[in-house]
């Protein structure tokens, strides 16, 4: 398909991946693109499910490494994300603020 662009992989992974995630209750989010490795999240029931990498490898690298040979891998993000943090933050204020 030519040079790689985030708005290319979006569109694959609207009409092949997210039908399939979405059945499960699930997400996926592109955190980054950086020489030729695509960092992607799993949202909803998809993140932090035990199958979470197998789910990353027999659906989201198939059908990506298909529509982009020159993919060279999909990595899974996990952890806490930052946006994730801030909004624990903002809960923690706000019952602070409650109790005073």
């Amino acid at each position: 398909m030519g040079e790689l662009e985030i708005s290319k992989i979006e569109k694959v992974l609207d009409e092949r991946v997210r039908p399939n995630l979405a059945q499960h209750g699930g997400d996926i989010e592109i955190e980054k693109l950086e020489d030729g490795v695509l960092h992607v999240r799993m949202h909803g029931q998809c993140s932090g499910c035990p199958s979470a990498e197998l789910t990353l490898e027999n659906l989201v690298n198939t059908e990506l490494k298909e529509a982009f040979p020159e993919l060279k891998d999909v990595v899974l993000v996990t952890g806490v994300s930052d946006d994730l943090i801030a909004q624990a933050r903002q809960i923690m204020r706000q019952r602070k603020e409650a109790k005073k």
